[in-house]
């Protein structure tokens, strides 16, 4: 078993709760996404920071081209590692 994680970069905390949700049932996840606030440099408004989902695939099993166009629907995207 791998250690692939995978990370969506959100807008804000309402797309990254609403993709966490919408994960399993989509790609079929057991375990629980993380949520991590990512400030941008500089930025002191919370409402400047990007969120982070980030999903631990331990079979490597769950297509990145899918988890880009995943968290396109929030107007987001997959980071490469």
């Amino acid at each position: 078993m791998s250690d692939v994680r995978h990370v969506l970069v959100l807008p804000d905390r309402e797309a990254a709760e609403e993709a966490a949700e919408a994960l399993p049932e989509r790609f079929g996840t057991d375990e629980e996404p993380r949520l991590v606030r990512d400030a941008l440099a500089g930025e002191e408004d919370a409402e400047d920071a990007q969120w982070l989902v980030v999903l631990r695939d331990g079979a490597g099993r769950l297509d990145p081209a899918e988890l880009d166009a995943f968290a396109g629907e929030w107007d987001g995207w997959r980071e490469e590692p």
